[in-house]
This record gives structure tokens, sequence and C-alpha cells, in this order.
């Protein structure tokens, strides 16, 4: 995400670390670069504008110019007024009110907001809640089935409208539905609509007067840009919004949206959407949000994703068969299908500090990895233990199984002797006695 903007704010920083010293002058010509690098990014210009005055204010001080490290401290102050833009403090998505709680997804048709249902009734499953999904889309058959289909998936009940139902309608059976059950945070995945649409408009107003929603939550597309921010703008005006979702933030390469929307809207990012599957889902936090943008990582987030796919016994197992050389295909594939439940793989390398020079110009492909399971999944149990009775004839019957070739499974076998090598060099490392993390 972002890979834009961070290209061209990184390329400002390497010039300026070039200089033994800041003036005046060629700090004026990086915030001349900084503010255009947001405009290309479709940061909104009012925002851009105020931020590079931010800076300039004090980075023009005897503060950087007079320091050891100039072009460092320049770094930190762009650092710290992004957090500040991006919202400072992430915000908390608390819950508190009469019985059932709710939340009511407001946005555009097409922003995501059946998705975000369903990660948002994830989310709140892990975090103790006992939610129900209220399909108070009446306008869009296909939206309720969707809807219904992630409830399924997710072992969470929804509520459907009923023949001739209003939004309304459907919206009271859902809260009886709540309050009769047990049920105590109900969603309302509402219509999409236009911001000009009136009638729309109206029907949403009427949910927010007739059910006094615990937060309403607008769910904007991410790769909108500045137009994101013109929608936030016309339904905080409309409904006094408490917050947003941005979705697609996994395609998002300027940052447009996220630059702009707390300083023109004045209300935060609750959470955003990286990806298809209900558990991309992630809180919003300026700092790392701030650290990525700037290429610096994003390692807190990476060790959290790693938690979630870690399990402590299979990580001992793990330790153990490494000091041990018996590290086999069937480890190996195991640990891709870890791996591929945090994300995709240049998405999590880049959050590793340093690693977005190293990954520039270089392309992950991720059927690299489905041919890798392929492969071995073609291999009978044995020769996933022993892969040195693995013969030519076999390597034809593996690639036949696998539906690729001799060379690649040659390729892999060759790879995986090479990483055994070098797990064992590592192993010996004192300072990886302990891993995984844990």
């Amino acid at each position: 995400m972002f890979e834009e903007l961070t290209d061209r704010i990184t390329a400002v920083f390497r010039k300026l670390s070039g200089r033994g010293k800041l003036t005046h002058n060629n700090i004026r010509d990086a915030l001349r670069d900084v503010r255009r690098a947001l405009l290309e990014s479709d940061v909104n210009y009012k925002v851009a504008r105020h931020f590079v005055k931010s800076i300039e204010e004090e980075a023009l001080g005897e503060k950087v110019i007079d320091s050891i490290t100039p072009s460092q401290q320049f770094v930190k102050i762009v650092h710290y007024k992004l957090v500040e833009l991006l919202g400072g403090e992430p915000a908390k998505f608390e819950l508190q009110g009469g019985f059932p709680l709710s939340v009511m997804l407001v946005g555009l048709q097409g922003s995501g907001k059946t998705t975000v249902a369903g990660k948002l009734a994830l989310l709140l499953k892990q975090r103790g809640h006992n939610p129900v999904l209220v399909a108070a889309d009446v306008h869009r058959p296909a939206a309720p089935k969707q809807l219904a289909k992630l409830g399924e998936m997710l072992d969470v009940p929804t509520v459907m409208p009923e023949k001739n139902d209003t939004a309304l309608q459907v919206t009271k059976r859902g809260f009886n539905f709540a309050k009769e059950n047990g049920y105590d945070v109900a969603l309302l995945d509402t219509a999409g609509r236009l911001q000009i649409d009136t009638e729309m408009m109206d029907e949403i107003k009427q949910l927010r007067k007739e059910f006094s929603p615990t937060k309403t939550v607008l769910v904007l597309d991410a790769m909108t840009g500045q137009e994101a921010v013109s929608v936030a703008s016309q339904f905080e005006e409309a409904l006094n919004v408490d917050g947003f979702v941005l979705t697609k933030l996994d395609g998002d390469a300027r940052g447009g949206a996220a630059l702009s929307i707390r300083e023109v809207v004045g209300k935060p990012i609750f959470f955003v959407g990286t990806g298809e599957k209900l558990d991309r889902f992630e809180p919003f936090y300026p700092d790392r949000m701030a650290n990525r943008i700037l290429g610096m990582g994003d390692i807190v987030t990476l060790v959290e994703k790693a938690k979630k796919s870690y399990d402590e016994k299979e990580a001992k197992k793990l330790e153990r068969k490494l000091r041990r050389q018996e590290f086999t295909l069937e480890d190996f594939l195991s640990q891709i299908k870890q791996i591929k439940e945090m994300g995709a793989l240049d998405e999590l390398l880049a959050m590793i500090p340093g690693m977005n020079k190293q990954l520039k110009g270089l392309t992950f492909d991720e059927r690299e990895l489905v041919h890798i399971e392929a492969i071995i999944n073609s291999m009978t149990p044995k020769e996933r233990r022993s892969m040195g009775i693995i013969d030519g004839s076999r390597r034809k019957r593996i690639a036949k199984g696998s539906g690729t070739s001799v060379q690649m499974v040659n390729k892999l076998l060759k790879d995986f002797k090479m990483m055994k090598k070098m797990m064992k060099n590592i192993s010996k490392m004192p300072k990886i006695r302990g891993f995984p993390l844990r």
C-alpha cells in the first residue's frame, strides 16, 4: 500500500541525506518536493499545504539546522507531523450503552459495506461479543444473500428482510431478535446510496433517528482518493458519523484518502480493510501507518500477524527439528500454509524496516507458493520425509501429479537442500536460539 507516495517521499529523504549540512534553501526545496509528492498522491490540496507549512515552521528553526544529524532530524519531524495528520492516537472502537449495542454501516454502492459487516462480526466475536447481522439493504436482492453467506461462514445469525419489508421493519425485527436471543451487538448492513440521492439519505436518517445506533460508521473505498473525502464530508453533514472504515487499502498506491480524511472531516479512521478475506481487517494505527508511508516498515503489525497463526507447541517441535537437522518437506509445507494465512508475501516483507529499499523492482508471484504446495502434495508421505529417495522416475510422477514440470520439481528440491544448509548455520547462532517469537 502507498507505494507511489513512499517512493516519492523516500527519494526526498535520500536527497537530503547526501548533504552534510541543511540550509533554509535546501529544506524549502525538500518541502516543495514533499508537497508535490502529496498532491500527486491525490491528497487534498489544503491538507498538503497545511501539512508542509507545519513541518516548515519546525524544520526551519535551529533545532534542525544546528543539529548533529540534520537530515535525520528532518525525517523525525516529518514522521511526527504525519502521525499527527493521520489522527495521533489510535481511535478506540468501544461499544457502550443499552442492550443490544448496534453498529450501522453506511456508504456508497460498491464501497464494501457487506464484506465489512462480516469482517466486523468476526472481530467482535474475537473480542468476546455475540453479534447478529441485520440485512437492512432491502433495495438490492443480492446484498442480504451475500450477508447471510458471510454469517453462515462465521456462525453468526442473519436477520433477513421479508417480502415488502422496509429498512425500518427489518431493522426492528433484527433488534427484537437480538434482545430475545441474547445477542449483544446488532450489525446493520444498510443499502448503498449516492450522497445526492435525497430519498435514500432520508431512509438512513430515519433509521438513525428511530434506533439511535451505538456507532454510525461510514465505509469508504480508499482507492477513490479525494472523492472519498468529498463523500465523507457529505455523509458527515447528513448523519454526524462516528468514524470511518477504509476498504481496499492494500490496493491503494497513493494514500490520498487516508491522509486527507481526518484533517478534512475531523473524525477518526477505526479500521482498514487489507484484502478480501474476512481476517484482512486491522485497527487503524496512525504511527504504524506513518512508518509504512515513510518506508520504515511496521514490525509491530508483522509480529501481531505472526502471533495469530502461531502455535507454541508446533513452534517448539519445529525448533527441535531444525537443531537436529530433521526438517522435512512436510514441515516446509506446514510453514508455507502459515505464511499464506498471514497475508501477501510482498506486504509482509515490506513491514520489515529497511526492506522497502531491498524490494525495489522485485515482484512476488504468489503462484510460486501454489506450485510448491502442489509439488509437495503430489509426493508420498515417505518422499516428503526422505527426499533422498526421489529419483528420476519419481520426479516425473510428481511433476505429472502436480501439473508442473520435472525442472520445477528439481528446482524445489535443490532450493530446499540449500535452505536446510542455511538453517543449519543459523540454528548454531546464539542470538537465534529461542526462535520463533514467544
